[in-house]
């Protein structure tokens, strides 16, 4: 049976799980992108961008889920509460071992002749439905080990394959206790109910794929996080101990200095490009100004004294993006 191998060289490669259902099982994920939008219109262009990865095509037969955990990376000094774990522990850069892992599953998918197809599936409803994790009430998924500090790989093949039961059951039951900790804890209310999220107001997705800069009211309530946000996942009691940072993440403590709000405010072009770009090239080349803005952020939202002339310095900017903020972020001191 394929599904057993598979499953078995999944094991063996470091992934926690694995599983395999149909391609043509994702109706509902349509469905809710229609309440999404209904609810947010003013988030529409995030979520009709999302519609593609509901229906997979002719070609598309079956879709293999894995989790892979990141519980065990160690998070270097000052980074925790300012760059969000899953990106720090990133499993899509090349030199890690679990890009390795990704790459001669794939491989070994391949050598039973398996075509891989280019399609997206929305991950963590394949996840939930194989069986390998639960969504909790901030739409994480979870698993009874590791939390939400877990990773989801997903690869659409062409062949038909023994599928296992297709969960039902998809959310966690312990979220049914009444626990409202991750919607109290956004900082935007981005996540607002249970199961809902409002992406146009997620600090994530402001603070790495945005591509302008925010209004000043949203600046403000984004806190001090630099690169995502980890704030509903802190807070949720089935992410507590979850960490047991016993391992070094590669390279990561030698690029965390580069990291800080003062050394990417203060950094020029050549070292964003040779330093931080290759670690998070899916910001972009040219990004670092977007990179400036949201330190000049963090750096105004902490109210420290040692940040003032680092942004008073900014006023004279030759980006007019960072100077208005530093321009604000001085008055909003004056006035305070």
């Amino acid at each position: 049976m394929l599904t057993r191998k598979i499953k078995r060289r999944a094991l063996q490669v470091g992934y926690l799980a694995c599983g395999v259902i149909p391609a043509n099982i994702f109706d509902e994920y349509t469905k809710a992108l229609d309440e999404r939008i209904k609810s947010f219109p003013e988030s529409r262009k995030f979520y009709e961008a999302l519609y593609r990865n509901a229906s997979q095509g002719e070609n598309a037969k079956s879709v293999v889920v894995c989790t892979r955990r990141f519980n065990n990376h160690k998070v270097p000094g000052g980074l925790d509460g300012l760059i969000a774990k899953c990106y720090l522990f990133d499993i899509r850069v090349e030199y890690s071992p679990a890009y390795r892992a990704r790459a001669e599953f794939e491989a070994y998918l391949k050598t039973l002749g398996l075509a891989v197809l280019e399609n997206r599936v929305p991950q963590r409803l394949a996840a939930a439905k194989a069986g390998v994790g639960k969504f909790g009430r901030n739409n994480f998924i979870f698993d009874s080990q590791h939390g939400s500090n877990i990773w989801i790989d997903t690869w659409v093949v062409d062949k038909a394959l023994e599928y296992d039961e297709v969960e039902k059951n998809i959310y966690q039951s312990a979220c049914n206790d009444g626990c409202h900790k991750c919607i109290e804890s956004c900082p935007t209310k981005a996540l607002s109910g249970v199961l809902s999220m409002n992406m146009g107001r997620c600090i994530t997705r402001i603070s790495t794929a945005g591509k302008d800069v925010p209004d000043e009211g949203t600046r403000t309530q984004m806190g001090k996080w630099l690169y995502g946000c980890d704030a509903c996942q802190d807070v949720c009691p089935l992410n507590k101990d979850k960490f047991t940072e016993s391992d070094e993440y590669p390279l990561l403590a030698e690029q965390a200095e580069y990291l800080t709000p003062e050394r990417i405010l203060e950094m020029d072009e050549d070292t964003y490009r040779n330093v931080v770009n290759p670690r998070f090239w899916y910001a972009g080349e040219d990004a670092l100004w977007f990179w400036k803005c949201n330190a000049l952020r963090c750096m105004i939202n902490s109210g420290e004294e040692k940040y003032h002339s680092l942004i008073e310095r900014c006023l004279d900017h030759e980006d007019s993006r960072i100077k208005e903020i530093a321009r604000r972020g001085v008055e909003l001191r004056m006035e305070s």
